[in-house]
């Protein structure tokens, strides 16, 4: 939105008017919060879509027995405790789809345990 705003002379009336444009000041709007819970054996939501360049913050909730989640080819590795939540910023420097896997061990079904992530430009 702009705004225009009328500026007077003040040594002389007869000067003349000057037009300037000045444009509102934007606040800075907070990272998404991107929530998945873990528990055994898969992660949920099971399929993310961020956009390159757009920071937001993983959070990694765990129910039921320690897990992780680790993107190897983006370097995010988070790991969350039973009952416990783990915060990481995250801004994607690539585009792609990246398969995130848990990080510690949770049991038989434990190789199962993947999230897809979509990187768009």
């Amino acid at each position: 939105m702009k705004l225009k705003v009328l500026l007077f002379s003040a040594l002389s009336p007869m000067v003349g008017i000057v037009l300037g444009t000045v444009y509102p000041a934007q606040a800075q709007t907070a990272p998404k919060h991107i929530e998945i819970t873990a528990k055994r054996f898969e992660f949920t939501p099971g399929t993310i879509t961020l956009k390159k360049g757009e920071p937001v913050v993983i959070v990694l909730t765990s129910v039921d027995v320690p897990h992780g989640l680790r993107f190897r080819d983006l370097g995010l590795d988070l790991r969350a405790n039973k009952g416990q939540t783990t915060e990481r910023p995250f801004t994607p420097t690539k585009t792609g789809d990246f398969t995130g896997k848990c990080s510690v061990f949770c049991g038989s079904g434990h190789g199962h345990m993947k999230l897809t992530l979509h990187v768009i430009e």
